[in-house]
């Protein structure tokens, strides 16, 4: 499995036939070395929750694509009138998929979509147990610090992805204890730097945690198997 990190909480995840990313904020993160154009045969797009910076381009890569989008029920009805393929799902949902398993879990935070003007209603806000061959990947979404973290340790997730830049999210001390309640034998930071209010040094994160931790730079990617990990820069995406 091949992870790429696109920077704020955008993610890619390659495995075999599957293409999944996770909260494809591209066009509006000027820090992404990305553009839409390079995110071809994406097969699933994982929306954690309806904020602009996670719905991100969403709607533009899915019709390119023809890919699924995997949400919560609201933004599923939300995307729906744009004649998109969804599947809807809500907080402690499993279910499986020709890919492997994905489970919902609970984030706390919001989920307004903004369309025109006005705010519409997003649903719950989540994150992602994403299944593939056998290796876990968790994406936490925008979420602040929450005891239900202590349950996926059950999971025994792989590597999981933790917001660290604060304000909007746990800061780095919250994350801190994140990683120590899921115990992922990989966690990687996200969702900082991006706008000045969530500045972050992740270095800091890591020195703070007990965890294995690995700072990926955007487009960077890593590859993992079964309890192993390789680091690798300069990905390309396609």
């Amino acid at each position: 499995m091949k992870l790429t990190f696109l920077g704020h909480s955008a993610l890619l995840i390659e495995e075999g036939n599957f293409k999944g990313i996770v909260d494809p904020f591209i066009t509006g993160n000027s820090l992404c070395e990305t553009c839409v154009d390079d995110l071809v045969n994406i097969t699933h797009i994982f929306v954690t929750h309806g904020h602009n910076d996670h719905i991100g381009d969403t709607i533009n890569i899915a019709k390119r694509n023809k890919a699924l989008i995997i949400t919560n029920a609201e933004i599923s009805a939300y995307l729906g009138k744009f004649n998109l393929r969804t599947h809807a799902m809500h907080i402690g949902g499993r279910t499986k998929f020709d890919f492997g398993t994905v489970k919902m879990t609970n984030a706390l935070h919001g989920s307004g979509i903004s369309d025109n003007g006005n705010m519409i209603y997003g649903g719950n806000p989540g994150g992602f147990v994403i299944e593939v061959n056998g290796k876990k990947i968790y994406h936490a979404g925008d979420t602040g610090l929450t005891y239900d973290m202590k349950l996926l340790e059950d999971e025994k997730i792989d590597v999981a992805f933790l917001p660290i830049g604060g304000n909007y999210t746990m800061d780095i001390d919250d994350a801190v204890k994140a990683a120590d309640f899921i115990k992922a034998k990989t966690v990687v930071p996200m969702h900082y730097n991006t706008f000045k209010i969530i500045n972050a040094d992740p270095e800091t994160f890591k020195d703070k945690a007990a965890s294995n931790v690995k700072i990926l730079n955007i487009n960077e990617s890593m590859k993992v198997w079964m309890y192993k990990w390789l680091l690798h820069s300069n990905t390309h995406m396609v």
